[in-house]
């Protein structure tokens, strides 16, 4: 992507037309080369150089989607970074705008988010708010539907130490750094979903996902301050190396995820035209390779199962903390998932790899109110490792579903938003464990033939885009006349 940083009062856009886990986390809370013979088609597509024309807020050829590019500096030692980033924002809502609201999630660490300046449409502004995660801008001018707008920011990041708390309280911290590993987690600015005239910036919790997000295209530009001791670095993205820095690229993307670490090691796999990379430390080699063999045997059968894998790469990554997370082309795995492998596929780095990958299509594609409605990814997600055994250890079904979901004994609606979910555990044993019941007595009912074309279905309306469980069952109703409605009664408390 290349997004000119001198953007005058004069712009023109050229339209970009392409065709169309979790565990728990708030803030993180206030809390040698293998082939694999498949060909799975992606669907990253360069992006267009734009140009300056037009005049800010004039009518002007539309955006498929906002467009960030940042360049940033890591200092890695200091736990700093430094970034100039710009935002070509389309307002693609049903009316015209004159207030943008941007997410900043490191502001609610003390101390770790510094803003430098704030310009819209290339000219300076003070006319902005900030209270916790939230920037509130006020424009100028009204911004018509369709016209775009810049959004230039610089900042700077003094990451926090990711202390780790006691997990039955409140998820592992992920944004910050430990003594071996750097974390970039919604680390920049980005503007929030507007969604029915109401922009979407829910609290954070102890548990869960609270943040929404729209799909755009990311260009992210990064240079370390000792070039001499650069880490290895894992980030979301096609990367291309500079002659001072790495330029990472992505469309249609959610988010733009960074880890960087001077202890990883790397293995890699090719499944068609997409490089899985696994990111992993010294002792933990042997877990590092099996997930790279579970999330390549992942995207193969979902990508059979639901549709194709959206991106060229995708980055897994050993977290220095007990967490799984889902981000663009890029996941975490808790650290203890790889202590404790036994080299079986009957452990939890197996089925938890299957389930941040599958994430890439219920998440990544298929966006949703992650705070208010999780289980719309979350079953889906925990459901795909059912899938994932069935095709690839198909003797182990049966004890995946006695020692990953019934152990536990789930109860309550799968429909819970993160904030009614009592506790972390009765929260998953609902929107993931008693989803996936769900989605298996669901398909028992209306068959393998319509479940699987419903699915499809759904992944190939919803791509791109942020869905809600009615919509969820509006599709699921275009493919089946069998009556499902006791299951609907038995399994939430909402009727849709």
């Amino acid at each position: 992507m290349q997004i000119h940083k001198k953007i005058s009062l004069v712009f023109l856009l050229t339209v970009i037309v392409l065709s169309a886990c979790s565990s728990s986390q708030t803030v993180d809370a206030p809390t040698p080369t293998v082939s694999i013979p498949l060909t799975l088609p992606v669907t990253d597509t360069p992006i267009l150089p734009t140009e300056t024309l037009a005049v800010t807020n004039t009518p002007a050829p539309l955006l498929e989607r906002a467009q960030y590019q940042l360049d940033a500096v890591i200092d890695y030692d200091a736990h700093t970074v430094r970034v100039d980033e710009t935002i070509l924002y389309p307002n693609l809502t049903v009316s015209q705008l004159n207030t943008l609201v941007i997410a900043i999630v490191p502001n609610l660490w003390p101390d770790s988010f510094s803003l430098t300046s704030i310009a819209v449409g290339g000219t300076p502004t003070t006319t902005y708010s900030i209270a916790g995660q939230r920037l509130d801008v006020a424009l100028s001018s009204f911004l018509p539907v369709g016209n775009v707008i810049t959004v230039d920011i610089q900042y700077t990041l003094s990451l926090p130490f990711a202390e780790q708390e006691d997990p039955s309280v409140s998820r592992p911290r992920i944004y910050g750094y430990t003594s071996r590993q750097l974390n970039l987690t919604n680390w920049y600015p980005f503007i929030v979903p507007n969604i029915n005239g109401e922009w979407v910036l829910h609290d954070p919790w102890y548990y869960g996902e609270h943040l929404v997000y729209d799909a755009a295209d990311y260009e992210v530009n990064v240079k370390f301050a000792d070039p001499v001791t650069a880490p290895t670095v894992a980030a979301s993205g096609a990367p291309e190396v500079l002659e001072d820095s790495t330029r990472y690229t992505i469309t249609s993307a959610r988010t733009f995820a960074l880890a960087a670490s001077r202890e990883f090691q790397v293995s890699s796999m090719q499944v068609g035209d997409i490089n899985i990379s696994s990111y992993y430390f010294p002792l933990s080699k042997v877990g590092g390779q099996a997930v790279l063999q579970t999330t390549a045997e992942s995207v193969q059968t979902f990508g059979e199962r639901y549709g194709p894998y959206p991106h060229k790469t995708l980055a897994v990554v050993m977290g220095d903390f007990n967490d799984g997370m889902e981000y663009s082309a890029f996941y975490y795995l808790s650290k203890d998932f790889y202590n404790l492998y036994d080299g079986k596929p009957t452990n939890y780095l197996t089925f938890v790899a299957a389930h941040e990958t599958a994430h890439q299509w219920w998440f990544e594609q298929v966006g949703s109110d992650q705070a208010l409605q999780p289980w719309v990814d979350e079953a889906l997600a925990t459901y795909s490792e059912r899938i994932y055994y069935e095709s690839v250890h198909p003797d182990l079904v049966s004890w995946w579903w006695t020692y990953r979901i019934d152990f536990f004994k789930p109860e309550g609606f799968v429909d819970i938003p993160i904030y009614e979910g009592e506790g972390f555990r009765p929260y998953t044993n609902a929107a993931y464990f008693q989803g996936a019941h769900f989605l298996e007595k669901l398909r028992e009912r209306i068959g393998d033939d319509a479940f699987f074309a419903f699915l499809q279905d759904y992944l190939a309306q919803g791509r791109g885009k942020i869905v809600t469980a009615s919509e969820f069952f509006r599709i699921l109703s275009q493919h089946t006349g069998a009556d499902y409605s006791d299951l609907v009664r038995q399994y939430f408390r909402n009727t849709y």
